[in-house]
C-alpha cells in the first residue's frame, strides 16, 4: 500500500497528490451527500479535486452534482474517458455510461473491475485531493478496492443511532487490515433543530461518533445535523457547499475538510523517513 506521503501513480502514469476514500459500514448514512460536499468544501479552499462515485450498485453523484441523464463523457484517444465537470469537479460515475433505470447485475469480481476501469481510465488532470464515494460496507469489495487503490486515508461516516456505530467500527477495523489510515469520522444526522421552535433533540442518539474516536484514537471531525435542506439540495444537484456557500452548514463541511487536510499532513508527517546521519570521528 503507497504511503501518504507523495503523489499516488496511477497505472496510466497519472499522479494525484491524495486519494481519500469516504466509506460507511452501512447504506443510508449520508455518505454520498458527505463525500460530495466534502469535495466542494475541498475545491472552495482552492484545491483541484476530482470525485469517483465508486457506488457501482447504487449510483447517485450524477444526481447530486446536477448533470442532465443521458449526459456521456467524452472519450480520449482509444482507452481513456474525460472526466464531466460539474460544480468545478473532475467527476466520473457508472451512472454516466448506463441509463438511470438500469441494474447493475454483477458479481463482486466484476464490479471490483469495473471500478478500476473507472479509476484508471479516467483522464484526471493535475489534482490535489481524488475523493472516492465508496460502496456501503466491509465485504470483498470494499476489502478488493482498498488494497488496489494508493488510498492517503479514509473518512468514515457514521450516525449516532447505535446499529450505524457498529457498523461504522467495521469499517475502521477493514482500513486497519489494510493499513490505510482513518483520518477521522463524521458523524451525520448528530441533532435535529426545529424549524418552528429551534427545539433541539438528538433523534439517533448522542455523543457515539465521539466515542468510537476516542476508542479507535481517530478524530472526530465534525458533526452536522438532520436538515431537510441538506437532503433536498444535494437531490436538487445543487449541494450545500454551493447552495448556501455562507452557510452554517457549509462552514461545518468546511471545517471538516480542513480537518481532514491536517490529518493528511500529520500522517505524512509521520510516515516520512528520517534521515541517514552518519558520525565520524576524524
Amino acid at each position: 500500500m503507497s504511503s501518504v506521503s507523495g503523489p499516488k501513480s496511477l497505472p496510466n502514469g497519472q499522479q494525484i497528490k491524495h486519494i481519500i476514500a469516504v466509506a460507511s459500514g452501512k447504506g443510508g448514512v449520508g455518505k454520498s451527500t458527505t463525500a460530495v460536499n466534502l469535495a466542494l468544501a475541498l475545491a472552495a479552499d482552492g484545491a483541484r479535486v476530482g470525485l469517483l462515485d465508486a457506488d457501482i450498485y447504487g449510483p447517485s453523484q450524477p444526481l447530486m452534482l446536477g448533470v442532465a441523464p443521458g449526459t456521456r463523457p467524452a472519450q480520449r484517444g482509444s482507452q481513456m474517458l474525460e472526466p464531466l465537470m460539474a460544480h468545478g469537479l473532475q467527476t466520473m460515475s457508472i451512472g454516466y455510461l448506463l441509463t438511470e433505470d438500469t441494474p447493475v447485475v454483477w458479481r463482486g469480481p466484476m464490479v471490483s473491475g469495473a471500478l478500476q476501469q473507472l479509476l484508471n481510465q479516467t483522464a484526471w488532470e493535475d489534482l490535489d485531493y481524488l475523493i472516492i464515494d465508496m460502496p456501503p460496507g466491509t465485504g470483498d469489495i470494499q476489502l478488493t478496492l482498498a488494497q488496489k487503490v494508493p488510498v492517503s486515508g479514509a473518512v468514515i461516516v457514521t450516525t449516532p443511532q447505535d446499529i450505524a456505530l457498529l457498523d461504522a467500527v467495521k469499517g475502521i477495523e477493514m482500513f486497519s487490515k489494510v493499513d490505510v489510515p482513518v483520518l477521522g469520522i463524521v458523524e451525520n444526522m448528530a441533532v435535529h433543530i426545529c424549524s418552528n421552535c429551534g427545539h433541539t433533540d438528538h433523534l439517533f442518539g448522542e455523543g457515539g461518533g465521539d466515542k468510537i474516536a476516542q476508542e479507535y484514537g481517530v478524530p472526530l471531525l465534525g458533526s452536522l445535523p438532520l436538515a431537510r435542506s441538506i437532503r433536498e439540495q444535494a437531490d436538487g444537484g445543487n449541494p450545500t457547499v454551493v447552495a448556501e456557500p455562507n452557510g452554517p452548514v457549509t462552514a461545518i463541511y468546511r471545517d471538516i475538510a480542513r480537518k481532514m487536510v491536517a490529518q493528511l499532513t500529520q500522517q505524512a508527517g509521520q510516515n516520512a523517513a528520517f534521515p541517514h546521519i552518519v558520525i565520524k570521528n576524524d
